[in-house]
């Protein structure tokens, strides 16, 4: 529990000391009462085990389903809002922002949630839906919206979400002046299909005279 807290107080410049983290981080007490549903999930008591994290939830506002698998040190940050599925898995010393949802697309079976290396930091507001890997040391930035798997040592940003940094390499040219605009493209589009049809028009119009 020492080493818990201190790899909290030393993520979060606003823990001062381990009392305040004890009585004030609603994530120690969401995990706490998440490793006693866990092993009561495992051992098939599925009923008491969801009624643990609901109490739980209603407390801390950070929903863990109690299938849920997750490793050493975490922290959730703030926590209100983020919600981690049934079938995700997390790795040590990750760090969550609230707002976070680590859940499903609705189109998978068995395996439907992601699963979280080691290290990794995901933003406030992000989304990662589906039954894929985010990979160790990773950053997943806020309000990010990632569908599918992130390689180590990355960073994702944007909807849906894409690679923009591979270790301390850039990948892609984060150019926000030029982004193409996809209302004007879309106006484009329609007025290229009306001037077709008015020639269309205009011929039949000929033929028929």
């Amino acid at each position: 529990m020492f080493k818990y807290f201190k790899s909290i107080k030393d993520r979060d410049p606003a823990a001062r000391n381990y009392i305040t983290i004890l009585f004030t981080y609603p994530c120690v007490h969401a995990i706490f009462w998440h490793r006693i549903a866990h092993f009561l999930y495992k051992s098939k008591f599925y009923f008491l085990a969801r009624v643990i994290s609901q109490i739980s939830r209603w407390f801390t506002l950070i929903e863990i389903h109690p299938g849920a698998k997750i490793g050493k040190n975490l922290l959730i940050d703030h926590g209100c809002g983020v919600i981690i599925g049934e079938t995700t898995e997390i790795g040590d010393n990750c760090t969550i922002y609230q707002g976070v949802t680590l859940g499903g697309t609705g189109k998978h079976v068995g395996k439907r949630h992601p699963t979280i290396g080691d290290n990794v930091l995901i933003g406030a507001g992000a989304k990662v839906l589906g039954p894929f890997k985010v990979g160790n040391n990773s950053k997943i930035a806020a309000n990010a919206v990632v569908l599918s798997e992130v390689p180590d040592d990355c960073t994702c940003v944007g909807v849906p979400g894409r690679i923009v940094r591979r270790g301390n390499k850039k990948v892609v040219d984060m150019d926000q002046i030029h982004i193409p605009d996809p209302v004007s493209q879309e106006f484009c589009r329609m007025e290229m299909q009306i001037n077709e049809l008015r020639e269309a028009i205009r011929k039949i119009t000929e033929e028929h005279r």
